[in-house]
């Protein structure tokens, strides 16, 4: 009587072999996906915003440009768009300056709380209005802000508004007086300015046409 051949899917050997291949691949899709996140969430440099090099996260002197939002027609979402230079608070920044001022800002609305309300780069709350790309908000930049605040800048406007909420009520859910200095409201609208150049594939979605329909006002606070 002849043997029965044994089925491959019952072989052990097999399958051994099998496990040593997918986590083979496995260890080299993760080394590889592993390299190009980095790549993708470093910070870009100073010569590259000067060459029109757009990064995902840009330098910190991005500060120093004009920042724009607009619909990209083969992603199918909105993403920012890296404009000519323009002075910020009345002058250009070094990339130096503008890191140190960004870490100012970074941990002042770590400080504050700013995340118990509102939402960054998706994390945080919802009771008040998502401030990822608060910058680009129209109502700071169609002369709303400016008039009400009496400033002739965006970023001006926002720090008036940042020191003296209670003064400017923008939206149906108030702003609470936190007590911030002007150093402190500078490193903050710097930081927001930031915030709204990192390409954040679309979200939040639609941004410069829901920031017009938000209802009672200004989306940015």
């Amino acid at each position: 009587m002849s043997k029965k051949s044994a089925s491959v899917w019952t072989s052990i050997p097999f399958w051994r072999r099998s496990a040593a291949w997918v986590t083979g691949v496995a260890t080299v899709l993760l080394i590889w996906l592993t390299f190009d996140t980095i790549g993708q969430i470093s910070m870009g440099t100073d010569e590259e915003l000067a060459k029109g090099i757009t990064k995902r996260i840009p330098a910190a002197s991005v500060i120093n440009y004009h920042i724009d939002y607009k619909f990209d027609e083969k992603r199918g979402h909105e993403v920012p768009v890296i404009g000519e230079k323009e002075n910020f608070f009345g002058k250009q920044w070094s990339n130096e300056e503008a890191a140190a001022l960004l870490h100012k800002g970074k941990l002042t609305s770590q400080a504050k709380n700013c995340m118990n309300c509102h939402t960054l780069l998706g994390n945080g709350a919802y009771y008040a209005p998502d401030l990822t790309k608060a910058w680009l908000d129209p109502k700071w930049n169609d002369g709303t802000m400016t008039g009400i605040t009496g400033k002739e800048t965006t970023e001006e406007a926002m720090a008036e508004f940042l020191m003296h909420p209670s003064q400017y009520p923008t939206h149906a859910r108030m702003m609470p007086d936190l007590g911030i200095t002007k150093e402190e409201a500078v490193a903050l609208v710097a930081f927001l300015k930031h915030m709204s150049a990192i390409d954040t594939n679309g979200f939040p979605r639609n941004f410069s046409q829901s920031a017009k329909r938000i209802e009672g006002g200004t989306h940015a606070f």
